[in-house]
């Protein structure tokens, strides 16, 4: 409606322009008007386009912007939730590292416990392997053969090991086991007058301990072997049952 109207008065403004139209040219203008009124048509067309163009653009852009907020909150409950985990992996991590301390120094000590058994089994093999020389040199010169008590093993008490019971021995010189008493045992070994080679065959001691034993000499109770840092506390109750210090 309003292109007819822009129409007429375009021609009326011809026509009163030129005073006498021809036909021709009222033809030309009426062609003229057709054509603009088919632009104008065609504009409002392609405005209407537009409009719903941007109509649609904001409704995507509504929609994406929706998104990227759930996106958003996505990603933070995903960041959250790693932060947490991540809290859980260090605390996790930090108590095995401990564990592995604690066994590690549980492995130590077990080692140590372990060095020590196989060194005191070590002893009583040198032990046993000179008692074993000892019995087979008496046995072949005919005289009594004496078991000399050997080592306690590790977690023995010095008075709750009792000492193995033997044959008699026979008698000796001052410092030296005499004959063994009527139930068998063997006669402790008095500290105060017994020779190194005695401390050493029946004591099991090493020359250099015996050696100190006899440097140190006399003793009043056994004890003093080791309030004079004369023997260690380990040999002192190895042999606290097979030792006395008689004057």
């Amino acid at each position: 409606m309003r292109s007819d109207v822009v129409i007429s008065l375009a021609v009326f403004a011809l026509l009163g322009a030129t005073g006498c139209v021809s036909k021709g040219n009222y033809t030309a203008a009426v062609e003229e008007a057709g054509a603009a009124r088919a632009d104008l048509e065609r504009a409002q067309a392609q405005k209407a386009a537009v409009e719903q163009q941007v109509k649609t653009l904001k409704e995507l852009n509504a929609k994406l912007s929706q998104e990227a907020q759930l996106a958003k909150d996505e990603l933070q409950r995903i960041e959250h939730g790693r932060d947490t985990e991540r809290g859980s992996l260090d605390e996790r991590n930090k108590e095995l590292e401990k564990q592995i301390r604690t066994l590690a120094a549980q492995h130590r000590v077990v080692r140590k416990q372990y060095e020590q058994l196989r060194q005191r089994n070590k002893a009583l093999q040198s032990t046993v392997a000179r008692y074993q020389k000892e019995l087979k040199e008496r046995r072949r010169g005919g005289a009594p053969v004496t078991l000399p008590t050997p080592p306690k093993p590790p977690g023995m008490s010095p008075k709750s090991a009792a000492a193995p019971r033997g044959p008699a021995a026979p008698g000796t010189a001052s410092g030296t086991p005499s004959a063994a008493g009527a139930k068998g045992q063997p006669t402790p070994v008095n500290l105060n007058t017994a020779s190194v080679n005695d401390m050493v065959l029946l004591l099991g001691l090493s020359k250099e301990d015996a050696g100190r034993v006899v440097s140190n000499r006399p003793y009043r109770i056994r004890g003093e072997l080791v309030a004079k840092n004369v023997l260690p506390k380990t040999t002192f109750d190895k042999i606290y049952d097979r030792i006395s210090v008689k004057q």
